[in-house]
């Protein structure tokens, strides 16, 4: 039989996530930062898809958060900015493990924005620029020509961020914490913050 102690602890969800997430840097294969991201439009039809979050904690937006970065011309950045909510999901198949995040969405400032992508590697800035992210491309051979054009406009110096690429901070009002336990007696804990800003926790049936 399963044992009867919980294992999901604490009254800070963001503490727990550091937890987590140091563990699954040091058990997963690839990508530990890994996440998917839900968005929806306004008439609420949903989309997803996996990005990289770049940065996470109480000192980000207003309360805390996650941030990942994406051009905001493509289909989740135009949902995220016509329906400012979402929600991720973590799985570390190695640990066992998932956290699921619901809250509300805002732009990083520029300054952050600049600072991540002054970090990243010239060819990820290039690519920046010659992407129409999830706009319609004829061909492989039309976007490497625009990879191409872009690194000869760009040959030496600083390479700018385009205005149109920036971050997105989700603070959430949700997060539940859900790891494996034997027969299938998962654990389950949902942390709620009401609008003081506080935290409360509640074990969920699995």
């Amino acid at each position: 039989m399963a044992n009867e102690q919980e294992a999901i602890t604490g009254a800070d969800p963001f503490a727990l996530f550091d937890e987590w997430f140091a563990a699954a840097k040091a058990s997963e294969p690839n990508d530990p930062e890994a996440v998917a991201v839900a968005t929806a439009t306004p008439d609420a039809a949903p989309s997803v898809r996996m990005v990289l979050m770049k940065d996470h904690g109480p000192q980000l937006g207003e309360g805390g958060g996650f941030v990942f970065y994406t051009n905001s011309h493509s289909r989740k950045g135009g949902e995220l900015l016509a329906n400012p909510q979402a929600a991720m999901l973590f799985h570390w198949k190695s640990l066992r493990r998932q956290i699921r995040i619901e809250g509300k969405i805002a732009p990083v400032p520029d300054a952050m924005a600049d600072a991540y992508f002054a970090s990243r590697s010239r060819d990820s800035q290039i690519g920046a620029h010659a992407s129409d992210q999830s706009a319609p491309l004829s061909s492989r051979a039309h976007f490497v020509g625009d990879i191409a054009r872009v690194a000869a406009r760009h040959l030496v110096g600083t390479i700018p961020r385009p205005p149109h690429w920036t971050g997105f901070c989700l603070t959430p009002h949700a997060m539940e914490f859900w790891m494996d336990r034997p027969f299938r007696l998962h654990e389950r804990r949902r942390f709620e913050r009401d609008a003081g800003g506080n935290w409360t926790s509640t074990l969920l049936y699995p």
